[in-house]
């Protein structure tokens, strides 16, 4: 994985901060630099004007007492605002606090008055309780003047392993170090930190290695070498064969992801169906293969057929007895197989069969409701998709436009790019397509799925308000082609 893209919690950062202080970094030298990088993001984008730095009693506070400084030197007009006492602060935040030689009020909500920017250094995203006193009526008088809020490292009231916010208010701009936290980018804190900036203060990359992180944003980065590549004495059926069991009367879901599928780059994609189906399924699709299938011996007789390389089934199976039998037949090819929707859904009331039957690659793509059907739903998003990943055996996708894609062996990735374009029916059903096109020509399961997730994304931003999800795989190509031209001769 790429470690540029790594993710750290609030342990694997302080582990950073250790190793850094190892390499003869102090606290007060990288405290300095953080609040630095913080004064060069906000001249970035703001003039000069009356603004208030609001200090916690810890390192963040130091953060800001150094941001305090450095703007009033360059001619700001600066306000400090302390929780709690400068005497007891201790460590590299007395020693900035120390040399502000300003004035120093507690936090309450007068101090936001007359300011046109709020600098939030009260807390960063090791606090474990919720917001109280001073501190919520303070950032919310802030927010109800609706100033722009520079948050350092997070939003104050935001963890930052969950993303979960007991009292934050939005940020205009978050500036954090080194690498971005999970809460960046999970909900609600995604939509709380605004922009956010990840700022060098001399942390040495290197470092990853042994930390050795296990979460990651969704980037090509991390899977594009892993695409399938065209290569110029292949063909269609070295391209794999994709197989998705289509349901009947809902079929445009199956019809929906044999056409993404293809776009994605399946050689070839077949959707079995009912013989009474088989008329709507062949007038809508001509380059995909409509075989009928009647009854049960038929779908075996398909599957015992070496020549598809994956399965999905699930959009517009329907719940009920048949789909869950053909879901456990699938499963025992040990072929790569993608179970969506109906699929996951049959499973409900004995969710322990489904897990016992994946035995090869698999791949679930479950929304919220899906998820509380077949797992636990108690904990943050990040714990819970990996719990059921480790659970499963499977990779699963658990969707939202904080995704989050974990699998079995931990490693976990939550993608960012999601337009909300996307909250339209049958996106899920082309997302589900992509994951199958993507395995039916041989790629890593957990890649196939981060790969799907992200292309799924960027092919909605690309087409932008009035999506439906018939223009998610006319988009894929030229997304594709945006990220894999360069392999092409």
């Amino acid at each position: 994985m790429n470690l540029q893209c790594a993710l750290l919690d609030v342990r694997q950062m302080g582990e950073a901060d250790q190793l850094s202080l190892a390499t003869g970094k102090t606290v007060v030298e990288l405290m300095e630099s953080a609040g630095a990088a913080v004064c060069i993001e906000i001249e970035k984008r703001w003039t000069p004007r009356p603004v208030t730095v609001l200090c916690g009693p810890g390192n963040n506070g130091g953060d800001g007492f150094v941001v305090a400084q450095r703007l009033s030197v360059a001619g700001w007009p600066v306000r400090v605002a302390l929780l709690g006492s400068q005497q007891k602060m201790t460590g590299a935040a007395r020693h900035h606090a120390d040399l502000w030689l300003g004035s120093i009020e507690p936090i309450s909500p007068s101090v936001v008055a007359g300011a046109e920017l709020v600098v939030d250094a009260i807390f960063g995203a090791g606090l474990s309780r919720a917001l109280d006193g001073p501190v919520v009526k303070t950032l919310a008088a802030a927010d109800q003047q609706k100033l722009p809020i520079v948050a350092i490292d997070v939003p104050s009231g935001l963890m930052g392993d969950t993303g979960e916010a007991f009292g934050a208010v939005a940020a205009a701009l978050t500036v954090t170090f080194f690498r971005r936290k999970p809460g960046h980018l999970l909900l609600p804190g995604k939509l709380l930190c605004g922009e956010v900036v990840v700022a060098d203060i001399g942390i040495p990359s290197s470092l990853l290695t042994m930390i050795s992180p296990t979460t990651f944003a969704n980037d090509p980065s991390i899977w594009e070498t892993q695409l399938p590549v065209l290569q110029h004495g292949g063909n269609k059926y070295t391209r794999g064969h994709a197989l998705i069991s289509g349901g009947y009367p809902m079929t445009g879901a199956a019809r929906l992801s044999a056409l993404s599928a293809a776009r994605i780059g399946a050689g070839l994609t077949t959707v079995a169906v009912s013989p009474v189906a088989l008329p709507i399924y062949a007038a809508a699709l001509t380059s995909i293969i409509v075989q009928p299938m009647d009854g049960p011996q038929d779908f075996q007789r398909m599957l015992d057929e070496r020549r598809y390389s994956a399965f999905l089934i699930g959009p517009g199976a329907g719940v009920g007895d048949e789909t869950r039998a053909r879901v456990l037949a699938m499963l025992r090819t040990g072929r790569p197989t993608v179970l969506d929707a109906d699929a996951l859904t049959v499973f409900a009331d004995d969710p322990l069969t489904l897990d016992k039957a994946i035995v090869g690659p698999c791949v679930l793509t479950p929304h919220d409701g899906e998820f509380r059907r077949l797992f636990d739903p108690s904990g943050d998003k990040l714990t819970r998709a990996r719990t059921a990943a480790r659970r499963c055996g499977a990779v699963v996708i658990l969707k939202g436009s904080d995704t989050v894609i974990a699998s079995p062996d931990g490693r976990a990735v939550i993608n960012s790019n999601a337009p909300p374009t996307l909250a339209t029916a049958g996106s899920g059903d082309v997302l589900s397509g992509f994951v199958l096109g993507l395995l039916a020509q041989g790629m890593d399961p957990f890649l196939a799925a981060s790969a799907a997730v992200w292309l799924h994304s960027a092919a909605a931003t690309e087409f932008g308000l009035g999506l439906i999800a018939e223009d998610l795989p006319e988009l894929l190509p030229i997304v594709l082609r945006r990220i894999t031209e360069h392999k092409l001769y």
